[in-house]
């Protein structure tokens, strides 16, 4: 494709980030949650005749110039540069999912993340993740319980150097409260193209619900709200006002609505009809 000119302070103004971009733990902070604030974790490129491409430039022209969004490799593909290009010391890792549906593991590389490393400590960050993300970046470093608003994560490690990224159904009860596993991931350090076959997988596997089901969520301030198939799901963080409890309304859609939804809502507009998909996602053959 033409050569795209891939500019910091453009990236930064797209993410509404403001004031001195150094290296430093508040910054990676400001510009994770900036970010998840901002673009969008969607999938709308393969149902609207695109195929996604793990390329920086067309990242960058796609989520930068286009105003769009991407799913796990293209937004923390992307915002590895962004944070390489900031100063920080970044490593790309290879996650694997866990499906609460069929309480099994996705395969190597199935997910894509970011460890960045900063005055000897370790901080894991991900733009590119659904409703069960978190807004900061997360410390390495411990095991203990870190709470992110009406949230609570720990990192658990086993003796095989295997790591896990664990969320607290409940509130805070410490170590003893009700612990789920999102995902799971080792720190050998990865590329981009490492991922390549399994983005083409997620684009075209009926077991992968990138290729089932048409999405886009991103994070609001108090809140999520996410587009799926022919349903506007808004959720609502506890607040006094909610008495406490996570409040979620579902609004369904004719596919006329979807493109005044996507472009209001979300900021996107598509050059190709999107084809709305909401289907069954199929087990995979191989359990990991």
């Amino acid at each position: 494709m033409t050569c795209i000119e891939m500019d910091v302070q453009t990236y930064l103004s797209r993410i509404g980030f403001c004031g001195p971009a150094e290296p430093s733990l508040e910054v990676l902070r400001s510009v994770h949650t900036s970010h998840l604030l901002s673009v969008p974790f969607e999938n709308l490129t393969i149902h609207s005749g695109g195929r996604v491409q793990l390329d920086l430039p067309r990242l960058y022209d796609k989520i930068v110039k286009q105003h769009r969004g991407g799913f796990c490799y293209e937004n923390n593909g992307l915002f590895s540069w962004l944070l390489r290009q900031l100063g920080f010391q970044v490593t790309m890792l290879s996650g694997q999912v866990k499906n609460v549906i069929m309480h099994c593991y996705g395969p190597p590389f199935d997910h894509l993340i970011v460890m960045v490393t900063l005055n000897g400590q370790h901080w894991l960050c991900d733009v590119g993740f659904g409703s069960q993300g978190f807004s900061t970046p997360l410390s390495l470093d411990t095991t203990g319980p870190q709470e992110q608003g009406h949230r609570v994560y720990r990192i658990r490690k086993d003796r095989g150097g295997m790591i896990f990224l664990e969320l607290q159904r409940e509130e805070n009860r410490g170590v003893d409260g009700e612990w789920a596993e999102i995902y799971k991931f080792t720190l050998e350090p990865r590329v981009l193209e490492d991922f390549e076959e399994m983005c083409q997988y997620h684009q075209s596997s009926p077991c992968s619900i990138f290729f089932c089901k048409s999405f886009c969520t991103m994070l609001k301030p108090g809140g999520r709200l996410t587009y799926i198939g022919r349903r506007l799901i808004s959720t609502t963080f506890p607040t006094e006002g909610t008495g406490g409890e996570v409040e979620t309304t579902t609004r369904e859609l004719k596919d006329e609505e979807i493109p005044d939804i996507l472009a209001q809502q979300f900021g996107i507009v598509l050059s190709s009809p999107l084809i709305p998909k909401d289907e069954t996602i199929t087990p995979p053959p191989v359990m990991y």
